[in-house]
């Protein structure tokens, strides 16, 4: 199977130009492929992944994947796929955000490998000594303000009169196809890829090395992943899922890929893991005899978590999970724990209150909001649906002093099955 035949099967190819000359061109060698990123942060979000896994998955097929970061073009800004123009960024700022950035690209792309390594480029470095005339003149004159209107990216945004489209946007067009022309000079990539709201741009890329180095180069646009409920991919009520745990926990991120719609997890596995066919056919039959099984959306969890943040915090994600759904606390380190922290809610205690005789069970369960008085405490510890560092509490004269605290400050208390909260002695 070639590698666009596999990116079919998977559902990842949404356009591509002369797809029948790419899968020849491929077939014959190694060949140069690029996908851009533009640093609006200082983390890359699940929303990035596609594209940049896709590059992976070239990598793999013997291609070489080139990672480039738009440190000019994050100064301007891709007008695709937005309603309103971005905020403009500093360069000291979008250098700091490739910085960062770089480590993460370093799990999705072999920067090592001797065969094929991938590479990250900066489009700063080629377009700082070009000057404004020069770029109109030797870039500006080999497109019509006719063809750049046509674009999508360009015409819906012109359709919209209270927003419009700076001069600066309706730029970007020819910044990014600059890019493709220089990279096939320079690098010899013959192949872009992208989102699909990227395909004008990347047309333009193709347009430019025809016109100016009379080449033959190609693009390939990827869907833009929406789940099934027609909401954005990637995005929750927190906000956007990150790819560093400083801005999501390793916790949330194996979470946001266990809680994937039903109808969603299947595609889901053909979109951004690496497991083969038969393996996901497997999930797949798995997740339509016994969908409750939840077979399915564990493996996209584990893949993804592995992939971004390696196999030991994939553990410590599902440990901190199995805890949530009262699982033991035998083994489990400080930081599964604080995972956990951070998902519920905390309440804190002067930790003199737990000192000598320490505080009744049931005034405890109060304190922390998960019961409204002694008398319903009462009731719930005798129902059995009490629960101290996850172990069930069935006497009401109980009393909870320091030597219960986990790891010397916290409590771990349980009402029912899911509510919880956390003591913190301080």
């Amino acid at each position: 199977m070639s590698i666009l035949d596999e990116l079919a099967w998977r559902g990842l190819i949404n356009d591509c130009t002369d797809s029948e000359a790419l899968t020849k061109r491929l077939s014959e060698g190694p060949a140069a492929l690029y996908c851009g990123f533009d640093p609006t942060a200082d983390s890359l979000h699940v929303g990035n992944l596609v594209p940049l896994i896709a590059l992976r998955r070239f990598q793999n097929d013997g291609h070489i994947p080139i990672a480039l970061a738009g440190g000019a073009t994050g100064a301007i800004g891709d007008p695709s796929g937005k309603s309103a123009e971005r905020n403009l960024l500093t360069r000291e700022t979008l250098q700091q955000n490739i910085a960062a950035v770089k480590e993460q690209l370093a799990k999705l792309l072999d920067f090592e490998t001797t065969a094929n390594p991938a590479q990250l480029l900066d489009n700063a470095d080629w377009t700082a000594g070009v000057s404004y005339l020069d770029f109109l003149r030797d870039i500006g004159k080999h497109f019509t303000v006719n063809s750049m209107v046509a674009k999508e990216s360009v015409r819906a945004r012109m359709q919209d009169r209270e927003v419009g489209i700076s001069y600066t946007e309706f730029s970007y067009m020819l910044l990014q196809a600059f890019d493709f022309y220089h990279l096939k000079q320079t690098h010899d990539c013959e192949l872009q890829i992208g989102g699909s709201d990227q395909w004008g741009n990347i047309t333009a890329g193709i347009e430019l090395s025809r016109r100016k180095l009379n080449t033959t180069v190609y693009g390939l646009t990827l869907p833009l992943i929406t789940n099934a409920d027609g909401t954005k991919f990637g995005k929750t009520e927190a906000g956007a899922v990150w790819l560093d745990p400083a801005r999501t926990s390793v916790y949330k991120f194996y979470q946001f890929w266990i809680r994937t719609d039903d109808r969603d997890v299947v595609r889901y596995l053909k979109y951004f893991t690496f497991l083969p066919q038969e393996r996901i056919a497997e999930l797949e039959a798995s997740h339509t005899e016994n969908p409750s099984g939840r077979e399915a959306h564990t493996a996209l969890a584990v893949a993804m978590t592995d992939l971004i943040h390696g196999e030991a915090a994939t553990q410590e994600a599902q440990q901190a999970s199995r805890i949530l759904f009262g699982g033991g606390l035998d083994g489990i380190g400080e930081s599964t724990f604080n995972e956990i922290v951070g998902e519920v809610p905390t309440v804190e205690i002067e930790r003199t209150q737990l000192d000598g005789e320490g505080l009744p069970i049931l005034e405890l369960f109060v304190t922390s909001g998960l019961c409204q008085s002694n008398g319903q405490a009462r009731k719930d510890l005798q129902g059995g649906g009490i629960n101290l560092n996850n172990e069930r509490q069935s006497d009401a004269q109980t009393r909870v002093t320091t030597e219960q605290l986990l790891f010397g400050k916290h409590l771990l208390l349980r009402k029912g099955k899911r509510n919880y909260t956390v003591i913190t002695a301080k």
